[in-house]
């Protein structure tokens, strides 16, 4: 007998529609569940994508539906993708308490189903979003886990390869902290072929040119201009959710940057930040510690502390 896999999302909008599109064009999953509380949305959403299957380019039948949260029962994975978008001039944390007040909905609906599945949410203010449903549930830390900083690791990407010239996929860096402003860079830690990029910029005067502050800059900024241009963000985060879940089913021991609890990992405790994690069959199976400079452990440091204290505001609210 062969497993079918199963992904539920939660949301139907511009992200869960396009996690789903990803997953129907990937061939990742057997089975698709569109939950939302405007239930002619799911449906909808779930029948416009179930039009594009027999094009897909993964070559095989994908189900594909609108559900209710018993489908979580025997789920593989669940995805948070529920939200307003975020509106121009916002910052992620603008969003606190309207996403709250709909994460205690979707609260109320999780505890009247049995899901032993893994979580990966994507919706703002994503880390503590993710943390505060996980503290409801009471679920293991490695099965609850949020995009985290994968996002600011694309940007990265894709500006750094723009500056240098070097393609995409011969750099190696990554982000850590908060998803939203808070984020940094973690320069000390970024390679172009195995070289470390500071010493490469030391070597070739062309590259010494290069403004980290500005490229940070870049990084941070790239989000406001989506919003401010289309009203919402959807491809990237779309793209991740999928590598993130393609990591899971095939066991692929992916390191990548997440957002998960931390347990004294880099000095902190009791928050949950953007770091690298080891994705696996298990969810998060690893946080590793890197090295960082002093002044990227400050910066760690800071962006902890913003999200603690949304955190602990989240815990004190009364609905």
């Amino acid at each position: 007998m062969f497993k079918t896999r199963k992904v539920v999302i939660v949301g139907a909008g511009h992200v869960g529609s396009h996690v789903a599109l990803a997953l129907i064009q990937s061939g990742e999953a057997d089975d698709i569940v569109l939950i939302d509380i405007l239930k002619e949305k799911a449906i909808g959403q779930a029948l416009d994508l179930d039009d594009c299957v027999s094009g897909s380019l993964c070559g095989k039948d994908v189900s594909i539906r609108a559900g209710s949260y018993e489908e979580l029962h025997d789920a593989d994975i669940m995805v948070m993708a529920f939200g307003r978008s975020r509106r121009p001039g916002e910052t992620r944390l603008d969003m606190f308490d309207d996403s709250i007040k709909m994460a205690n909905e979707v609260v109320s609906h999780l505890k009247q189903v049995d899901f032993r599945g893994i979580m990966i949410s994507i919706s703002n203010p994503a880390d503590i979003i993710c943390e505060y449903i996980r503290r409801q549930m009471d679920w293991q830390p490695s099965r609850c886990f949020c995009t985290g900083t994968s996002l600011e690791t694309y940007r990265l990407l894709r500006v750094l390869s723009k500056a240098t010239g070097y393609s995409r996929r011969s750099i190696h860096g990554f982000c850590m902290g908060e998803h939203g402003n808070s984020s940094f860079i973690v320069w000390s830690r970024i390679f172009i072929g195995g070289k470390p990029f500071l010493q490469l910029c030391r070597e070739r005067p062309v590259l010494a040119e290069i403004s980290l502050e500005d490229l940070q800059t870049q990084v941070k900024k790239a989000g406001d201009i989506e919003i401010d241009g289309k009203g919402c963000t959807e491809f990237g985060i779309a793209n991740v959710a999928k590598m993130l879940i393609s990591a899971i089913f095939h066991d692929q021991k992916l390191v990548w940057p997440c957002s998960t609890l931390l347990r004294g990992e880099y000095g902190q405790h009791d928050v949950a930040a953007g770091v690298p994690c080891v994705i696996g069959k298990n969810g998060v199976e690893e946080i590793l510690e890197v090295e960082l400079t002093d002044e990227e452990q400050a910066k760690f440091a800071a962006s902890c502390d913003i999200l603690r204290g949304f955190l602990d505001r989240a815990a004190s609210l009364k609905f």
